[in-house]
């Protein structure tokens, strides 16, 4: 025992702190989180404390899939996800390869494409706002205007006034925030490729196009497996962008993010509780597999 205590009593007297902070303010809170999405505490009275509230179990998780509006706010979540993920990613990959060769002027484009990342998504929003305004003909702005000016109005829209594909239209500027990332991720992924690989393919008669189908692209797979969990996890959680172009009451906008939001300011925290843990849940499901497969990656 003296053995074990003089082992591992530094290193764990070390990080101590760290695991009880983790566990109070990361692990406790979820914790708490999951106990209120399973009350009735849906008033500003059982909030305040009011009144009484009683454990429901997983009645609030069935009663949010059964609304139409939740329903809505997730499909919207993965018109969001899917259209931010592909848009990102196709336009990040696409830059690094063509800059993946050293190119005059290759740094100066790889610093101004990366820029946009160092906004905030409240900024560039406020920015997006005008440039989808949804007025159109005499009173256009911004893209719509654009349109009018070069003699290309049947490409004028709504925007993110669209009821259906409204949330599509918010994916753009997140798309045009978050490609630069991509493309340094992959940039760095086609660097880190070793020239001997590429020469000893070419020796062996591969042309240029076979040299990336068969020896550079496999070698992008984790940073490829890399890029997708970390937009994807950024997609699900967006808030701050939806709502500095639309409102939190636009029904064409509406993501669980932005009911969590009104659930709360409405003082229903169990159902405000409930959404959160849906996406928890959600991202759980993309990040767990994605950890189990890097642990046994590095196992091996």
């Amino acid at each position: 025992m003296k053995k074990l205590v003089g082992h591992y009593g530094a290193p764990l007297l070390m990080i101590l702190p760290s695991i009880l902070l983790i566990g109070i303010f990361v692990y406790g809170l979820l914790g708490v989180n999951f106990w209120t999405s399973m009350t009735d505490n849906h008033s500003a009275a059982q909030a305040s404390g009011r009144k009484p509230v009683a454990f429901v179990g997983l009645t609030n998780y069935i009663e949010l899939l059964l609304t139409e509006d939740f329903r809505h706010s997730l499909a919207n979540l993965v018109l969001f996800t899917v259209t931010f993920l592909v848009g990102a990613m196709a336009m990040g990959f696409l830059w690094a390869w063509l800059l993946e060769r050293p190119l005059r002027g290759g740094r100066l484009f790889q610093t101004i494409y990366l820029f946009p990342m160092a906004v905030s998504f409240v900024a560039s929003g406020v920015v997006w706002r005008w440039l989808l305004n949804s007025n159109q003909g005499e009173n256009a702005s911004g893209l719509n205007r654009l349109f009018q000016m070069v003699g290309l109005d049947f490409l004028q829209n709504p925007w993110w006034n669209n009821i259906t594909f409204g949330i599509v239209a918010i994916a753009l500027p997140a798309i045009w925030q978050l490609s630069g990332y991509v493309m340094a991720l992959f940039l760095a992924g086609f660097r880190g490729v070793p020239d001997e690989l590429r020469e000893a393919a070419r020796m062996d008669g591969a042309s240029e196009w076979q040299v990336y189908r068969m020896v550079i692209f496999p070698q992008l797979t984790p940073v490829l497996m890399s890029a997708i969990v970390i937009i994807a996890h950024m997609s699900l959680k967006s808030f701050d962008l939806i709502m500095s172009i639309s409102s939190a009451a636009a029904y064409q906008t509406k993501v669980p993010a932005v009911d969590m939001f009104l659930f709360k300011s409405g003082f229903d925290y169990a159902n405000s509780a409930a959404v959160g843990a849906f996406l928890l849940i959600i991202i759980a499901f993309l990040i767990v597999p994605y950890l189990v497969q890097q642990h046994r990656s590095r196992t091996r």
